[in-house]
């Protein structure tokens, strides 16, 4: 049976909309604390929600924050109290997890963002944002992000089986909004900051 790409639209947003009821206020409340009190924020993820991460540091740059990505040849190295933000709906590919546990031994705050808590990041993070979200189970938990990338079971709906990273970039353009709010800044001052030679 095949569906419309409007139909399949909807339905994601409905899905989307679910997730947003289940999101914990107290959750995100942290975790905007955590922005907040933090002198540089790095942020990371591996593949769509590495892409995610590299969306939410460029917002956040534009509000004025000192924002990295990790992994760019530019980023600065990581200091004792910095905060390094991850989108990992697992919450456990080995790469991203790895970095995660050097930050920590270094000395950074650790927010994820995740639909799996009870993970090998969710165990070392300071707060942790759980985003609800239906992935095809992997029977396989030595199975990594890097093979579920070229070999995903694709039954659902969405590709790979999951909504986290539609989700994930809607909740980081909220969180844009609400520090938008904290911080007074409007959207002059956002176009004051953006590129101006591409």
């Amino acid at each position: 049976m095949q569906h419309r790409v409007q139909e399949m639209m909807r339905l994601m947003a409905s899905k989307i909309g679910a997730i947003s009821f289940a999101l914990s206020e107290s959750e995100i409340e942290k975790f905007i604390g955590e922005i907040m009190g933090a002198q540089r924020i790095y942020v990371m993820g591996a593949g769509r929600s590495g892409l995610v991460a590299k969306a939410f540091a460029m917002r956040l740059m534009h509000l004025g924050f000192q924002a990295y990505v990790v992994g760019e040849t530019i980023t600065p190295a990581l200091r004792k109290g910095d905060l390094m933000v991850i989108f990992s709906g697992s919450g456990r590919t080995k790469t991203v997890a790895d970095i995660a546990e050097t930050a920590k031994d270094i000395g950074a705050r650790i927010s994820l963002i995740t639909s799996n808590p009870d993970s090998r990041i969710g165990m070392i993070a300071d707060t942790v944002v759980i985003i609800e979200h239906h992935r095809d189970e992997v029977k396989d938990d030595a199975a990594e992000f890097e093979i579920r990338q070229m070999l995903g079971d694709h039954k659902s709906f969405a590709p790979l089986g999951t909504l986290f990273e539609t989700a994930a970039m809607v909740f980081a353009d909220a969180i844009i909004s609400r520090l938008m709010e904290i911080t007074q800044c409007d959207e002059k001052t956002l176009e004051g900051r953006h590129t101006n030679i591409e």
